[in-house]
């Protein structure tokens, strides 16, 4: 069967025929691809094509598709049974390696997704503090619960309107939307609160609006905000954990949260999820304290095996991070000469292994300078690298992951392909 034959008729079964909203491939204007299999960088669709991947499962797949490290771990974990219900010591393996890993993080607690880690940190630090309101960022995406499904209005300090049909009005009456690097939103909205905000939540490295860093200055402000108004800073690290360095945030940004969440990356493509924060915090969690969260799948003994195999793998092999890096520099400025070339003026930027290319002349800083992007313009960018047989994210707001596994090769090649897509792009301008 073909992509199109399959994509039919899986609309007749899944909304959308996708399972999550971006692998429709809406807006770069295409219908999706459907994936028979993989290895290392490279995948296969259904129809046969090969494909150089720069979506690896949205990050998980540090070490690449098919990574022995991580099927040997599954093949030997699946011997002993898939889910149990009950404890078993991967789970305080698991634990220990990542507060070992992450500098502030006393206790864990895993769960099965990002959505699940960051909504429970969130009950935990209102159970903590005692207070209901939250503060999150405007482009910092949080996973689907309730509570995070908010974008900005026209005011830092304005109740918002949900971006999803289903939320209650009183839910998201608890969420203020503040601007991403900006400090002053920030200190309005406590100012406007300040007996009332339990949290503050946010990407320290954005990855949902394209890669946008958190500047110094306004990390440590929310560190300095947090600790004068006893309000719990949450970082949301589903995309960075363990990517941006085997420590995390932590050690790349020189910034220690009260709370952090996990997913992807933990568990080596295999769906799982995690939250940690200080003793104090964690200690209020069931059975423990009176904060209820449970989930018969949490602490999945093959997710752990695997997630496991994974961290120990990198903390072992920092070359990973060496090569990785590299890969995404060498592309990043390989990227910048061919703009450079053809004068077209737009943004890319590269933290550590993860990399956008903005189709705007604006810097980007914030949700609204990301707003600025041509989308037009990357939906031809991307149906010209994907006919070249290169795959990267299907959303101008979402990022492109490098994996050990991507060779020099491949990226000569992707730099290759992304030249004569940048070419089509400027003919479209031209037109």
């Amino acid at each position: 069967m073909t992509n199109e034959e399959i994509y039919e008729m899986a609309c007749q079964y899944i909304p959308g025929g996708v399972n999550s909203p971006v692998r429709a491939f809406q807006s770069v204007h295409t219908s999706p691809i459907f994936v028979k299999s993989a290895q290392g960088a490279h995948l296969i669709d259904e129809e046969g094509h090969e494909y150089i991947d720069y979506i690896c499962s949205w990050g998980p797949l540090i070490l690449g598709h098919n990574h022995p490290v991580v099927t040997d771990a599954i093949q030997k974990a699946s011997q002993y049974g898939t889910s149990f219900g009950l404890p078993s010591k991967v789970e305080v393996d698991m634990a220990r390696l990542i507060v070992e890993s992450y500098e502030g993080i006393d206790m864990v607690r895993m769960v099965n997704s990002g959505t699940e880690a960051t909504m429970s940190a969130l009950r935990a630090a209102r159970g903590y503090t005692h207070k209901n309101k939250i503060i999150k960022f405007e482009g910092n995406y949080h996973g689907h619960s309730d509570g995070l499904l908010v974008k900005a209005g026209s005011g830092a300090m304005t109740f918002q309107t949900p971006t999803s049909l289903g939320i209650p009005e009183s839910v998201i009456s608890q969420t203020i939307v503040c601007q991403y690097n900006d400090l002053q939103s920030v200190e309005e909205a406590i100012c406007h609160y300040p007996q009332d905000i339990a949290a503050i939540i946010l990407e320290p490295v954005a990855a949902n609006m394209g890669i946008v860093q958190g500047q110094s200055h306004f990390l440590k402000g929310l560190r300095r905000l947090c600790d004068e108004h006893h309000i719990v800073l949450i970082f949301d690290e589903v995309i960075t954990g363990f990517r941006v360095s085997y420590n995390s945030c932590p050690q790349y940004l020189g910034i220690v949260p009260d709370m952090v969440c996990f997913g992807k990356i933990i568990g080596g493509g295999l769906p799982v999820g995690a939250y940690g924060g200080k003793k104090e915090i964690m200690q209020l969690i069931s059975p423990l304290g009176p904060i209820y969260q449970a989930g018969t799948l949490s602490g999945n003994p093959l997710a752990m095996s695997v997630g496991i195999a994974q961290l120990t793998y990198l903390k072992e092999h920092p070359e990973v991070y060496t090569h990785i890096n590299h890969s995404a520099q060498y592309l990043a400025k390989g990227i910048q000469d061919i703009l450079a070339n053809l004068h077209l003026p737009f943004q890319v930027h590269c933290v550590e292994s993860l990399l956008t290319l903005f189709f705007t002349d604006q810097e980007v800083h914030n949700y609204k300078d990301s707003q600025t992007c041509q989308t037009e313009l990357y939906a031809i960018f991307f149906q010209e690298m994907l006919h070249q047989g290169i795959l990267i994210a299907p959303s101008q707001f979402e990022a492109w992951f490098i994996s050990d596994s991507h060779t020099q090769d491949d990226l000569d090649k992707t730099l290759k392909a992304i030249c004569q897509a940048l070419v089509k792009v400027y003919d479209a301008m031209a037109d």
